[in-house]
């Protein structure tokens, strides 16, 4: 059994997943991931009849997306399993995206282009490999103009990802020739964070929670007071 969650973006997502099924929560609330995010955990522990001991394993979507949110989750999801002596599957919030289009649309080859601010998006390509999506090349934040060709020329990929709406005009003469359909709507959500963490538990994949770091693909996330004095004119 395993307790999923999500703050990485405008959406906050708790899940758990069992072998009766998944039991999940997902709603839009930007800004109050840290009010919702433990009553959504509480709730999805009630309704599958477990408590935090009977977890095997705590998932946590640990980027990237908003520098926040990541931050909140990997805080949350770190907090849990040292109170309950549990290990931790981080999750990539876009191959979470991915394997969403694989459940839904029965996708097998997917970019994810979620926005990263800045003139950039978060940026991954995935394909179907044992039952599960898989990354095909590394993840990376780039200027959408540059977002690397798929390994594959068929024009069999899903865009998934609010970077296809934000940057349409930038990616869609790039990758027109490779895409079947877009789902602009699609974001991380902690039912399928649980779902590729159900694979990592499988492998034994699971990490001690002191050694977990979010992850934000950029170097900097901030500017310290110093560096942001020196910009000032």
């Amino acid at each position: 059994m395993i307790l999923a969650l999500d703050t990485s973006s405008e959406a906050c997502s708790a899940a758990v997943w069992t072998p009766n099924g998944c039991f999940s929560r997902f709603e839009l609330t930007p800004k109050a991931h840290t009010q919702l995010i433990l009553p959504m955990i509480e709730q999805v522990l009630l309704e599958a009849n477990v408590t935090l001991q009977q977890i095997e394993a705590i998932a946590f979507g640990c980027g990237p997306g908003a520098f926040t949110g990541v931050r909140i989750a990997t805080g949350v999801a770190q907090g849990l399993a040292l109170a309950a002596d549990k290990r931790l599957i981080p999750v990539s919030t876009l191959a979470a995206m991915a394997q969403q289009a694989y459940q839904t649309q029965q996708a097998e080859q997917v970019l994810v282009a979620l926005d990263a601010r800045m003139g950039e998006v978060y940026w991954g390509s995935y394909g179907l490999i044992d039952g599960r999506m898989q990354p095909l090349m590394a993840e990376c934040v780039i200027a959408p103009n540059d977002a690397p060709l798929p390994p594959a020329v068929a024009s069999s990929w899903v865009g998934v990802g609010n970077g296809w709406r934000q940057y349409e005009a930038l990616l869609m003469p790039r990758f027109v020739n490779y895409l079947t359909d877009i789902q602009t709507d699609c974001l991380p959500n902690a039912t399928y964070v649980a779902q590729l963490a159900v694979y990592a538990y499988q492998q034994g994949e699971l990490i001690d929670p002191a050694l977990v770091e979010p992850v934000y693909l950029r170097n900097k996330v901030a500017l310290t007071t110093l560096e942001r004095t020196a910009l000032k004119p």
